[in-house]
């Protein structure tokens, strides 16, 4: 595949302090799949749950519908099932449980192979001085640049 699709969460490195990652496999339909190569898809608002069976699922995650598809296209908004290691599933279920952590999407991407993936993060809440930390750490770091750049020419 030539082109590279990257749908990142943006807001969530920023609303959550990331724990862990994991890279999972998305069980989509036919048109979703097409939708998303089309880079017609978002996870701003989405995060992800388990089931009564131990299941994950990605919640109000938006891939709109295919433009070029017929009555059988997909509901924009649907639960989607994320495909990990037995293994995985349980040691986060039980950090899920135990310690009250989240896990939210940070990006949604296609493969070399063409198949969807979605990079999850085991994640904590920040506080709003935490966020207030991270703005003033990104508007000392952008002034720094700024010194740099014009030191250098």
């Amino acid at each position: 595949m030539n082109q590279h699709i990257n749908i990142k969460n943006k807001r969530a490195r920023f609303e959550y302090e990331i724990l862990d990652t994991y890279k999972a496999g998305i069980v989509l339909s036919g048109t979703e799949i097409k939708s998303i190569r089309l880079g017609r898809a978002s996870i701003a608002e989405s995060f992800c749950e388990f089931n009564d069976k131990g299941e994950l699922f990605v919640i109000n995650m938006t891939v709109e519908e295919y433009s070029h598809a017929t009555h059988f296209n997909h509901r924009p908004k649907s639960e989607r099932k994320l495909l990990l290691n037995k293994r995985e599933l349980k040691k986060w279920h039980k950090e899920v449980k135990v310690s009250g952590l989240t896990i939210v999407p940070l990006r949604l991407y296609v493969n070399d192979r063409g198949l969807a993936k979605m990079e999850i993060a085991l994640a904590k809440g920040k506080k709003l001085y935490d966020k207030r930390e991270t703005i003033k750490d990104r508007d000392n770091k952008r002034n720094l640049d700024r010194v740099k750049k014009s030191f250098n020419n």
